[in-house]
Protein backbone atom coordinates (compact mmCIF):
# COMPACT_ATOMS: atom_id res chain seq x y z
CA UNK A 1 0.00 0.00 0.00
CA UNK A 2 1.39 3.39 -0.99
CA UNK A 3 2.31 5.83 1.73
CA UNK A 4 0.35 9.06 1.55
CA UNK A 5 1.85 12.47 2.29
CA UNK A 6 0.53 13.87 5.56
CA UNK A 7 -1.48 17.08 5.62
CA UNK A 8 1.34 18.66 7.60
CA UNK A 9 3.82 17.76 4.88
CA UNK A 10 1.41 19.11 2.27
CA UNK A 11 1.37 22.43 4.14
CA UNK A 12 5.19 22.47 4.09
CA UNK A 13 5.19 21.84 0.35
CA UNK A 14 2.80 24.76 -0.11
CA UNK A 15 5.35 27.04 1.59
CA UNK A 16 8.02 26.24 -0.97
CA UNK A 17 8.85 28.81 -3.62
CA UNK A 18 11.99 29.61 -5.60
CA UNK A 19 12.77 32.07 -2.80
CA UNK A 20 12.18 29.57 0.02
CA UNK A 21 13.43 26.10 -0.91
CA UNK A 22 12.48 23.64 1.81
CA UNK A 23 15.52 21.42 2.13
CA UNK A 24 17.90 20.84 5.02
CA UNK A 25 21.57 20.37 4.32
CA UNK A 26 24.84 19.43 5.99
CA UNK A 27 28.44 20.23 5.04
CA UNK A 28 31.03 17.74 6.29
CA UNK A 29 34.80 17.84 5.87
CA UNK A 30 36.81 14.60 5.68
CA UNK A 31 40.41 13.51 5.88
CA UNK A 32 40.61 10.94 3.05
CA UNK A 33 43.39 8.87 4.57
CA UNK A 34 45.51 6.42 2.63
CA UNK A 35 42.59 4.85 0.75
CA UNK A 36 41.17 8.18 -0.46
CA UNK A 37 37.61 9.45 -0.59
CA UNK A 38 36.32 10.35 -4.05
CA UNK A 39 33.18 10.24 -6.17
CA UNK A 40 33.38 6.50 -6.86
CA UNK A 41 33.76 5.63 -3.16
CA UNK A 42 30.90 7.94 -2.19
CA UNK A 43 28.62 6.55 -4.88
CA UNK A 44 29.37 2.98 -3.78
CA UNK A 45 28.68 3.96 -0.15
CA UNK A 46 25.35 5.62 -0.99
CA UNK A 47 24.32 2.69 -3.17
CA UNK A 48 25.05 0.32 -0.30
CA UNK A 49 23.16 2.33 2.35
CA UNK A 50 20.02 3.25 0.39
CA UNK A 51 18.40 0.08 1.68
CA UNK A 52 18.25 1.78 5.10
CA UNK A 53 16.29 4.74 3.70
CA UNK A 54 13.87 3.30 1.11
CA UNK A 55 12.00 6.60 0.71
CA UNK A 56 15.12 8.02 -0.93
CA UNK A 57 14.17 5.99 -4.02
CA UNK A 58 10.62 7.32 -4.08
CA UNK A 59 9.10 10.43 -5.59
CA UNK A 60 5.81 12.23 -5.03
CA UNK A 61 2.82 11.49 -7.28
CA UNK A 62 -0.18 13.81 -7.17
CA UNK A 63 -3.79 12.61 -7.16
CA UNK A 64 -5.94 13.86 -10.06
CA UNK A 65 -8.38 16.55 -9.04
CA UNK A 66 -6.70 17.07 -5.68
CA UNK A 67 -8.98 14.43 -4.13
CA UNK A 68 -6.23 13.37 -1.77
CA UNK A 69 -2.74 14.21 -0.72
CA UNK A 70 0.13 13.04 -2.96
CA UNK A 71 1.56 9.57 -2.40
CA UNK A 72 5.10 8.24 -2.36
CA UNK A 73 5.75 5.97 -5.34
CA UNK A 74 8.87 4.16 -6.47
CA UNK A 75 10.87 6.07 -9.06
CA UNK A 76 10.82 3.62 -11.95
CA UNK A 77 13.62 5.59 -13.63
CA UNK A 78 15.74 5.98 -10.52
CA UNK A 79 19.23 7.15 -11.51
CA UNK A 80 21.78 7.19 -8.71
CA UNK A 81 24.21 9.26 -10.79
CA UNK A 82 21.67 12.11 -10.85
CA UNK A 83 21.58 12.27 -7.04
CA UNK A 84 25.26 11.60 -6.27
CA UNK A 85 27.23 14.42 -7.84
CA UNK A 86 30.81 15.54 -8.14
CA UNK A 87 32.20 19.04 -7.86
CA UNK A 88 35.61 20.56 -7.24
CA UNK A 89 37.32 23.78 -6.28
CA UNK A 90 40.36 25.13 -8.13
CA UNK A 91 43.08 23.46 -6.07
CA UNK A 92 44.04 24.39 -3.47
CA UNK A 93 40.53 25.61 -2.62
CA UNK A 94 40.14 27.60 0.58
CA UNK A 95 37.22 27.71 3.00
CA UNK A 96 35.76 30.88 1.49
CA UNK A 97 35.57 29.24 -1.93
CA UNK A 98 33.96 26.17 -0.40
CA UNK A 99 31.32 28.23 1.40
CA UNK A 100 30.57 30.18 -1.76
CA UNK A 101 30.07 26.97 -3.73
CA UNK A 102 27.85 25.47 -1.04
CA UNK A 103 25.80 28.67 -0.90
CA UNK A 104 25.08 28.34 -4.63
CA UNK A 105 24.17 24.66 -4.33
CA UNK A 106 21.96 25.38 -1.32
CA UNK A 107 20.07 28.03 -3.31
CA UNK A 108 18.80 25.56 -5.92
CA UNK A 109 15.52 23.77 -5.39
CA UNK A 110 15.32 20.01 -5.63
CA UNK A 111 13.62 18.51 -8.68
CA UNK A 112 10.07 17.56 -7.61
CA UNK A 113 9.85 15.00 -10.42
CA UNK A 114 12.59 12.92 -8.77
CA UNK A 115 13.41 11.69 -5.26
CA UNK A 116 13.99 14.80 -3.19
CA UNK A 117 17.68 14.62 -2.29
CA UNK A 118 21.21 15.17 -3.54
CA UNK A 119 24.68 14.49 -2.20
CA UNK A 120 27.89 16.09 -3.51
CA UNK A 121 31.52 15.17 -3.10
CA UNK A 122 33.63 18.33 -3.37
CA UNK A 123 37.32 17.85 -4.11
CA UNK A 124 40.26 20.23 -4.38
CA UNK A 125 40.27 21.51 -0.80
CA UNK A 126 43.45 22.59 0.94
CA UNK A 127 45.59 19.93 2.63
CA UNK A 128 43.98 17.18 0.56
CA UNK A 129 40.67 17.34 2.41
CA UNK A 130 37.37 16.38 0.79
CA UNK A 131 33.90 17.79 1.54
CA UNK A 132 30.53 16.05 1.38
CA UNK A 133 27.38 18.14 1.06
CA UNK A 134 23.95 16.53 1.46
CA UNK A 135 20.53 18.04 0.74
CA UNK A 136 17.23 16.41 1.78
CA UNK A 137 13.79 17.92 1.39
CA UNK A 138 11.89 18.75 4.56
CA UNK A 139 9.02 16.35 3.73
CA UNK A 140 11.46 13.50 3.16
CA UNK A 141 12.87 13.35 6.70
CA UNK A 142 10.44 12.77 9.55
CA UNK A 143 12.64 10.89 12.03
CA UNK A 144 10.41 7.80 12.02
CA UNK A 145 9.60 6.48 8.54
CA UNK A 146 12.73 8.15 7.16
CA UNK A 147 15.90 9.55 8.69
CA UNK A 148 18.38 11.80 6.95
CA UNK A 149 20.69 10.11 4.45
CA UNK A 150 23.78 11.55 6.16
CA UNK A 151 22.83 9.53 9.25
CA UNK A 152 23.29 6.18 7.52
CA UNK A 153 26.46 7.10 5.62
CA UNK A 154 28.55 7.49 8.79
CA UNK A 155 30.21 4.72 10.82
CA UNK A 156 31.84 4.71 14.23
CA UNK A 157 34.95 2.91 12.92
CA UNK A 158 37.03 3.22 9.74
CA UNK A 159 36.44 -0.45 8.98
CA UNK A 160 33.86 -1.02 6.25
CA UNK A 161 30.51 -2.46 7.29
CA UNK A 162 29.24 -5.68 5.85
CA UNK A 163 27.47 -4.94 2.58
CA UNK A 164 23.69 -4.72 2.77
CA UNK A 165 21.72 -7.22 0.70
CA UNK A 166 19.54 -5.05 -1.51
CA UNK A 167 17.27 -6.62 -4.12
CA UNK A 168 15.17 -3.50 -4.65
CA UNK A 169 13.05 -3.40 -7.76
CA UNK A 170 10.69 -0.48 -8.38
CA UNK A 171 6.99 -1.16 -8.20
CA UNK A 172 4.91 0.04 -11.10
CA UNK A 173 3.41 3.48 -10.59
CA UNK A 174 -0.37 3.41 -9.99
CA UNK A 175 -2.55 4.78 -12.78
CA UNK A 176 -4.97 7.69 -12.39
CA UNK A 177 -8.12 5.56 -11.70
CA UNK A 178 -6.29 3.68 -8.97
CA UNK A 179 -5.03 6.93 -7.42
CA UNK A 180 -8.56 8.35 -7.34
CA UNK A 181 -10.05 5.15 -5.92
CA UNK A 182 -7.37 5.02 -3.24
CA UNK A 183 -7.93 8.65 -2.27
CA UNK A 184 -11.71 8.13 -2.00
CA UNK A 185 -11.20 4.99 0.07
CA UNK A 186 -8.78 6.76 2.45
CA UNK A 187 -11.13 9.75 2.79
CA UNK A 188 -14.03 7.47 3.72
CA UNK A 189 -11.88 5.57 6.20
CA UNK A 190 -10.53 8.75 7.80
CA UNK A 191 -12.91 11.73 7.32
CA UNK A 192 -10.84 13.86 9.69
CA UNK A 193 -7.81 13.39 7.47
CA UNK A 194 -9.89 14.39 4.45
CA UNK A 195 -10.97 17.61 6.16
CA UNK A 196 -7.36 18.33 7.13
CA UNK A 197 -6.27 17.81 3.53
CA UNK A 198 -8.88 20.24 2.26
CA UNK A 199 -7.85 22.75 4.92
CA UNK A 200 -4.19 22.43 3.94
CA UNK A 201 -5.12 23.14 0.34
CA UNK A 202 -7.23 26.10 1.40
CA UNK A 203 -4.35 27.44 3.46
CA UNK A 204 -2.13 27.26 0.37
CA UNK A 205 -4.70 29.20 -1.65
CA UNK A 206 -4.97 31.72 1.17
CA UNK A 207 -1.22 32.27 1.16
CA UNK A 208 -1.26 32.89 -2.57
CA UNK A 209 -4.10 35.40 -2.15
CA UNK A 210 -2.24 37.10 0.69
CA UNK A 211 0.81 37.42 -1.55
CA UNK A 212 -1.26 39.29 -4.14
CA UNK A 213 -2.64 41.59 -1.43
CA UNK A 214 0.73 42.22 0.22
CA UNK A 215 1.42 45.54 -1.56
CA UNK A 216 -1.94 46.85 -0.35
CA UNK A 217 -1.16 45.81 3.21
CA UNK A 218 2.25 47.48 3.00
CA UNK A 219 0.64 50.78 1.96
CA UNK A 220 -1.86 50.50 4.80
CA UNK A 221 0.95 50.00 7.33
CA UNK A 222 2.84 52.96 5.89
CA UNK A 223 -0.21 55.19 6.42
CA UNK A 224 -0.38 54.12 10.06
CA UNK A 225 2.00 56.09 12.37
CA UNK A 226 4.97 53.78 12.99
CA UNK A 227 3.11 50.98 11.23
CA UNK A 228 5.66 50.00 8.61
CA UNK A 229 8.74 49.91 10.85
CA UNK A 230 7.35 49.12 14.29
CA UNK A 231 6.64 45.45 13.52
CA UNK A 232 9.53 44.78 11.17
CA UNK A 233 12.29 42.66 12.65
CA UNK A 234 15.90 43.59 12.02
CA UNK A 235 16.34 40.04 10.67
CA UNK A 236 13.19 39.88 8.56
CA UNK A 237 13.39 40.23 4.81
CA UNK A 238 11.73 39.03 1.66
CA UNK A 239 14.24 36.36 0.69
CA UNK A 240 15.98 36.40 -2.64
CA UNK A 241 16.69 33.18 -4.50
CA UNK A 242 20.33 33.13 -3.40
CA UNK A 243 22.02 32.19 -0.14
CA UNK A 244 25.28 32.80 1.67
CA UNK A 245 26.91 30.43 4.15
CA UNK A 246 29.23 31.19 7.04
CA UNK A 247 30.81 28.54 9.25
CA UNK A 248 32.57 28.62 12.60
CA UNK A 249 34.45 25.92 14.51
CA UNK A 250 34.96 26.30 18.27
CA UNK A 251 36.17 24.12 21.16
CA UNK A 252 33.60 22.36 23.35
CA UNK A 253 35.89 22.74 26.38
CA UNK A 254 35.40 26.53 26.24
CA UNK A 255 31.66 26.12 26.77
CA UNK A 256 32.22 23.63 29.55
CA UNK A 257 34.61 26.04 31.28
CA UNK A 258 32.01 28.81 31.19
CA UNK A 259 29.36 26.42 32.48
CA UNK A 260 31.56 25.24 35.35
CA UNK A 261 32.16 28.80 36.55
CA UNK A 262 28.89 30.58 35.79
CA UNK A 263 26.43 27.68 35.96
CA UNK A 264 23.74 26.70 33.52
CA UNK A 265 24.23 24.19 30.73
CA UNK A 266 26.35 23.98 27.62
CA UNK A 267 23.17 24.73 25.68
CA UNK A 268 22.72 27.94 27.71
CA UNK A 269 26.29 29.00 26.94
CA UNK A 270 25.81 28.35 23.21
CA UNK A 271 22.62 30.43 23.08
CA UNK A 272 24.23 33.21 25.12
CA UNK A 273 27.17 33.15 22.70
CA UNK A 274 24.80 33.52 19.75
CA UNK A 275 23.06 36.39 21.57
CA UNK A 276 26.31 38.21 22.17
CA UNK A 277 27.43 37.60 18.61
CA UNK A 278 24.24 39.07 17.16
CA UNK A 279 24.54 42.08 19.47
CA UNK A 280 28.12 42.76 18.40
CA UNK A 281 27.24 42.26 14.73
CA UNK A 282 24.31 44.69 14.88
CA UNK A 283 26.58 47.26 16.48
CA UNK A 284 29.05 46.90 13.60
CA UNK A 285 26.12 47.84 11.38
CA UNK A 286 25.43 50.96 13.43
CA UNK A 287 22.22 49.53 14.89
CA UNK A 288 21.00 51.37 17.98
CA UNK A 289 20.12 48.91 20.76
CA UNK A 290 18.18 49.91 23.84
CA UNK A 291 18.84 48.25 27.18
CA UNK A 292 15.76 46.05 26.81
CA UNK A 293 16.16 45.18 23.13
CA UNK A 294 15.59 41.50 22.36
CA UNK A 295 15.08 39.08 19.52
CA UNK A 296 12.34 36.44 19.48
CA UNK A 297 14.00 33.10 18.74
CA UNK A 298 12.49 29.69 18.10
CA UNK A 299 14.76 27.07 19.63
CA UNK A 300 13.50 23.54 18.85
CA UNK A 301 14.42 21.29 21.77
CA UNK A 302 14.38 17.54 22.29
CA UNK A 303 11.94 16.18 24.85
CA UNK A 304 11.41 12.69 26.17
CA UNK A 305 8.06 11.08 25.41
CA UNK A 306 7.50 7.57 26.75
CA UNK A 307 4.52 7.08 24.46
CA UNK A 308 6.59 7.31 21.29
CA UNK A 309 7.61 4.18 19.46
CA UNK A 310 11.29 3.18 19.25
CA UNK A 311 11.25 4.12 15.55
CA UNK A 312 11.00 7.74 16.66
CA UNK A 313 14.49 7.47 18.17
CA UNK A 314 12.98 7.64 21.67
CA UNK A 315 12.60 11.42 21.52
CA UNK A 316 10.57 14.11 19.84
CA UNK A 317 11.30 17.74 19.14
CA UNK A 318 9.19 20.57 20.51
CA UNK A 319 9.33 24.27 19.78
CA UNK A 320 10.54 26.59 22.54
CA UNK A 321 10.33 30.35 22.18
CA UNK A 322 13.08 32.40 23.76
CA UNK A 323 13.86 36.09 24.00
CA UNK A 324 17.53 36.75 23.25
CA UNK A 325 18.59 39.78 25.35
CA UNK A 326 20.69 41.56 22.72
CA UNK A 327 20.30 44.88 24.55
CA UNK A 328 22.19 43.65 27.62
CA UNK A 329 25.79 44.89 27.70
CA UNK A 330 27.20 42.27 30.10
CA UNK A 331 28.06 38.86 28.67
CA UNK A 332 27.58 37.17 32.05
CA UNK A 333 24.18 38.79 32.63
CA UNK A 334 23.12 37.71 29.15
CA UNK A 335 24.09 34.15 30.04
CA UNK A 336 22.07 34.22 33.26
CA UNK A 337 19.07 35.69 31.47
CA UNK A 338 19.17 32.97 28.81
CA UNK A 339 19.62 30.27 31.45
CA UNK A 340 16.69 31.58 33.48
CA UNK A 341 14.47 31.75 30.39
CA UNK A 342 15.18 28.07 29.68
CA UNK A 343 14.54 26.95 33.25
CA UNK A 344 10.88 26.26 32.57
CA UNK A 345 11.79 23.75 29.85
CA UNK A 346 14.32 22.01 32.09
CA UNK A 347 11.86 21.76 34.98
CA UNK A 348 9.21 19.95 32.91
CA UNK A 349 11.17 16.76 33.46
CA UNK A 350 11.03 16.01 29.72
CA UNK A 351 14.22 17.72 28.66
CA UNK A 352 16.83 15.35 27.28
CA UNK A 353 20.43 15.65 28.43
CA UNK A 354 23.01 15.74 25.67
CA UNK A 355 24.79 12.62 26.85
CA UNK A 356 21.49 10.68 26.75
CA UNK A 357 20.43 12.08 23.40
CA UNK A 358 23.77 11.37 21.73
CA UNK A 359 23.62 7.82 23.11
CA UNK A 360 20.30 6.94 21.48
CA UNK A 361 20.69 4.09 19.03
CA UNK A 362 20.67 5.45 15.51
CA UNK A 363 20.99 9.05 16.63
CA UNK A 364 22.45 11.53 14.20
CA UNK A 365 22.43 15.33 14.41
CA UNK A 366 21.42 15.72 10.77
CA UNK A 367 18.04 14.09 11.39
CA UNK A 368 17.38 16.15 14.51
CA UNK A 369 18.26 19.39 12.71
CA UNK A 370 15.67 18.46 10.07
CA UNK A 371 13.06 17.75 12.76
CA UNK A 372 13.86 21.04 14.48
CA UNK A 373 13.35 22.95 11.24
CA UNK A 374 10.04 21.15 10.70
CA UNK A 375 8.83 22.18 14.16
CA UNK A 376 9.81 25.78 13.50
CA UNK A 377 7.94 25.78 10.19
CA UNK A 378 4.84 24.30 11.77
CA UNK A 379 4.87 26.89 14.58
CA UNK A 380 5.99 29.84 12.49
CA UNK A 381 4.77 33.25 13.57
CA UNK A 382 5.48 36.71 12.23
CA UNK A 383 7.11 37.80 15.49
CA UNK A 384 9.73 35.01 15.42
CA UNK A 385 12.96 36.64 14.28
CA UNK A 386 15.33 33.68 14.18
CA UNK A 387 15.40 29.88 14.33
CA UNK A 388 18.35 28.24 16.09
CA UNK A 389 18.70 24.45 15.96
CA UNK A 390 21.29 23.12 18.40
CA UNK A 391 21.98 19.40 18.47
CA UNK A 392 24.66 17.46 20.39
CA UNK A 393 26.61 14.93 18.39
CA UNK A 394 28.92 12.08 19.37
CA UNK A 395 32.18 13.00 21.06
CA UNK A 396 34.24 10.50 19.09
CA UNK A 397 35.32 10.36 15.42
CA UNK A 398 32.95 9.16 12.69
CA UNK A 399 33.89 7.83 9.27
CA UNK A 400 32.48 7.56 5.76
CA UNK A 401 33.98 4.80 3.60
CA UNK A 402 37.00 4.83 5.94
CA UNK A 403 37.58 8.60 5.71
CA UNK A 404 37.51 10.41 9.05
CA UNK A 405 35.02 13.26 9.43
CA UNK A 406 36.86 16.31 10.75
CA UNK A 407 33.95 18.75 11.00
CA UNK A 408 30.21 18.93 10.41
CA UNK A 409 28.29 22.14 9.74
CA UNK A 410 24.48 22.22 9.65
CA UNK A 411 23.09 24.33 6.81
CA UNK A 412 19.47 25.06 7.80
CA UNK A 413 16.94 26.53 5.36
CA UNK A 414 15.57 30.04 5.78
CA UNK A 415 12.08 30.40 7.16
CA UNK A 416 9.63 32.44 5.08
CA UNK A 417 10.27 36.18 5.56
CA UNK A 418 13.50 35.46 7.45
CA UNK A 419 17.01 36.44 6.40
CA UNK A 420 19.00 34.23 8.80
CA UNK A 421 18.97 30.72 10.27
CA UNK A 422 21.57 29.21 12.60
CA UNK A 423 22.42 25.55 13.17
CA UNK A 424 24.83 24.28 15.83
CA UNK A 425 26.29 20.78 16.22
CA UNK A 426 28.81 19.53 18.75
CA UNK A 427 31.07 16.71 17.57
CA UNK A 428 34.32 15.15 18.73
CA UNK A 429 35.31 17.92 21.14
CA UNK A 430 34.18 20.84 18.98
CA UNK A 431 31.08 22.98 18.45
CA UNK A 432 30.35 23.78 14.80
CA UNK A 433 28.11 26.62 13.64
CA UNK A 434 26.43 26.90 10.25
CA UNK A 435 24.85 30.26 9.41
CA UNK A 436 22.53 30.40 6.40
CA UNK A 437 21.76 33.94 5.24
CA UNK A 438 19.95 35.58 2.39
CA UNK A 439 22.63 36.73 -0.03
CA UNK A 440 21.17 40.21 -0.55
CA UNK A 441 19.84 40.96 2.94
CA UNK A 442 22.95 39.85 4.89
CA UNK A 443 26.04 40.20 2.71
CA UNK A 444 28.20 40.38 5.86
CA UNK A 445 27.23 37.03 7.40
CA UNK A 446 30.95 36.25 7.73
CA UNK A 447 31.19 39.23 10.09
CA UNK A 448 28.41 37.73 12.19
CA UNK A 449 30.37 34.46 12.45
CA UNK A 450 33.43 36.41 13.65
CA UNK A 451 31.26 38.25 16.19
CA UNK A 452 29.99 34.94 17.56
CA UNK A 453 33.59 33.83 18.05
CA UNK A 454 34.31 37.11 19.90
CA UNK A 455 31.24 36.61 22.10
CA UNK A 456 32.49 33.17 23.13
CA UNK A 457 35.92 34.61 23.88
CA UNK A 458 34.28 37.25 26.08
CA UNK A 459 32.48 34.58 28.12
CA UNK A 460 35.64 32.47 28.42
CA UNK A 461 37.62 35.51 29.60
CA UNK A 462 34.97 36.26 32.23
CA UNK A 463 35.15 32.68 33.49
CA UNK A 464 38.95 32.76 33.60
CA UNK A 465 38.98 36.09 35.47
CA UNK A 466 36.47 34.83 38.01
CA UNK A 467 38.44 31.64 38.59
CA UNK A 468 41.64 33.63 39.14
CA UNK A 469 39.96 35.97 41.65
CA UNK A 470 38.42 33.14 43.67
CA UNK A 471 40.12 32.73 47.09
CA UNK A 472 42.34 29.68 47.36
CA UNK A 473 40.44 26.70 48.71
CA UNK A 474 37.09 28.11 47.67
CA UNK A 475 35.32 27.25 44.44
CA UNK A 476 33.27 29.77 42.52
CA UNK A 477 31.66 26.96 40.59
CA UNK A 478 27.90 26.63 40.93
CA UNK A 479 26.32 23.31 41.88
CA UNK A 480 25.77 21.09 38.87
CA UNK A 481 22.15 20.27 38.08
CA UNK A 482 21.07 16.91 36.63
CA UNK A 483 20.55 18.47 33.18
CA UNK A 484 23.80 20.39 33.04
CA UNK A 485 25.01 18.34 30.09
CA UNK A 486 21.97 19.30 28.05
CA UNK A 487 22.59 20.87 24.65
CA UNK A 488 19.14 20.91 23.14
Amino acid sequence: MASRLSAGDLALLALETPRTPMHNATLEIFEPGDDGFDYDRLRALVEDRLAFVPRYRKRLRTVPGGLGTPIWVDDENFDLSYHVRRSALPSPGDDDQLRDLVGRIMSRRLDAARPLWEVYVIEGLQRGRVAMFTKSHQVLVDGSATVDLAQVLLDSTPDPREMVVDDWMPRSEPRAPGLIAGAVRDNLADPEQAVTTVRAGADALGRRAAKRLRPVARVARALTPGGETATESMLSAKPSEQRRLATLATDLDDYRQVREVHGGTVNDVILATVTGGIRNWLMTRGQSLGAHASLEAMVPMSVQDDELAPTSLGAQVAGHELKLPIGETSAVVRLHQVSYALTAHKETGKSVAANRLAGIAGFAPTTFHALGTRVALEHRRRDIDLVITNVPGPQFPLYAAGAQMLSTYPVPPLQPASALAIGVTSYDGHVFYGLTADRDAIPDVDVLAACIAEALEELVDSASDLAVRAPRGLSRRRPKRPSDDEHS
